[in-house]
């Protein structure tokens, strides 16, 4: 399949330009009268943009769609076709991948196929999430309700993420740097006080004879301990690869001291606004299941959700698998059990999803006030017996003169 660049009029008397992908020229020409459209130029794309594959693609930052979704939902809702919105959003596209990537969805779009169906084509940004509602807003006439509706989820759900990582950033960087501390002392310190201690003649304190030992071993095979670490962490993330690795994983995450509260409200939060947006979104119940369940994150609760998949197909509501997994709290059954039983599942799953929000909001500040001073309290451990270790042998020598 070849490229063709193209200038039309269409029926409106409107120049538009764009590019149609077809075996040849002549293929090209009858997808374009296909759509009554007056051709005034048709050639060939040129081919060195196929070495563009060479060069590192610009990621599609969950921002670059949040403002695709809410532009496309108003000028949608203004009665601006869907093919000159997506020529609008390519124009004004600061990020090269999503301009390829939209300009393939119009070319899709301007050649029959459905906007759900141009998207569903690029996977690696237009989840089957986004699809599903996107597929769900064409059939029922509100694409764009469907469109704002999308671009809220996905503002939700970057706050959510952000909250997440800036409560994991600080010890994060804080632990790097009392391990770099430690290895500078360890392998750089300690064996300059190691030939002043030497030219004392006398035995050394065990606790200083013992880091001497770790830092002339730590030296020796310096390289040695780096490879076998690296192993063990290729090994690690080999085995988290598998199945039962994810599954043992991802129960710790839910489980783990300190994190694992936090982890699980944040899984709860993102189940109840997935399945709350698609239900509400018109999304048949089994399909926002199974959506729900492969964009879980955890393999434990994608288990848990896709054996209420299978109850509600043999006929069971959804609140009594959800209670029997051992992961949802009876709070959040119980709200979506009242949700089913008066028809209002959507609302019930969104304030779940309002309320663990905030929880999770709660969490990050409470465990951002207990990390601080447990990391403060690891360096002064860690450090300070490192150097209490290298002064007692001074401290000894003071005690000896003083004597």
């Amino acid at each position: 399949m070849a490229k063709f660049n193209y200038t039309v009029k269409d029926i409106a008397g409107r120049t538009v330009k764009g590019n149609v992908s077809a075996a040849d020229k002549k293929q090209a020409l009858d997808l374009l009268r296909e759509k009554k459209f007056v051709i005034l130029k048709l050639e060939e794309a040129a081919r060195g943009r196929s070495l563009s594959v060479f060069t590192k693609k610009k990621k599609v930052k969950l921002d670059d769609l949040v403002i695709f979704f809410r532009q496309l939902a108003t000028m949608i809702d203004s009665g601006i076709p869907v093919v000159m919105s997506l020529d609008i959003l390519i124009d004004q596209s600061e990020n090269s991948t999503m301009e390829s990537v939209l300009t393939e969805v119009r070319d899709s779009v301007n050649t029959g196929s459905s906007l759900s169906d141009a998207m569903a084509g690029h996977s690696e940004i237009f989840s089957a999430l986004f699809v599903n509602m996107v597929r769900a807003g064409e059939s029922s006439g509100t694409l764009d309700v469907i469109l704002d509706r999308v671009a809220t989820y996905i503002e939700k759900t970057n706050a959510l993420q952000k909250k997440i990582k800036s409560a994991l950033i600080y010890p994060a960087v804080v632990s790097g740097m009392a391990v770099v501390i430690t290895l500078v002392l360890i392998l750089k310190v300690i064996p300059v006080f190691k030939d002043i201690f030497s030219g004392f003649g006398a035995k050394l304190p065990a606790p200083t004879e013992f880091l001497i030992n770790l830092s002339d071993f730590m030296r020796a095979y310096f390289f040695l301990i780096v490879i076998f670490i690296a192993a063990i962490v290729v090994v690690i993330k080999w085995y988290l690869k598998t199945p039962r690795g994810r599954l043992i994983a991802d129960s710790f995450k839910l489980k783990a001291p300190i994190f694992g509260d936090m982890m699980k409200k944040v899984a709860i939060s993102k189940f109840s606004r997935t399945l709350s947006t698609l239900v509400k979104s018109g999304v048949p119940i089994l399909a926002s299941l199974e959506i729900v369940a492969k964009t879980a994150g955890n393999v434990a609760i994608e288990r848990a959700i896709n054996d209420v998949k299978d109850s509600v197909r043999d006929g069971e509501s959804i609140a009594a698998p959800l209670e029997r997994s051992d992961i949802f709290p009876s709070m959040v059954t119980r709200m979506i059990a009242v949700g089913e039983k008066t028809g209002q599942l959507e609302k019930m799953l969104a304030k779940i999803s309002d309320f663990y929000d905030t929880q999770v909001d709660t969490s990050v500040d409470g465990l951002t006030s207990l990390i601080e001073p447990l990391i403060i309290a690891f360096l002064g451990i860690v450090i300070g017996s490192v150097v209490l270790c290298m002064f007692l042998p001074i401290f000894k020598m003071s005690d000896i003169v003083n004597f």
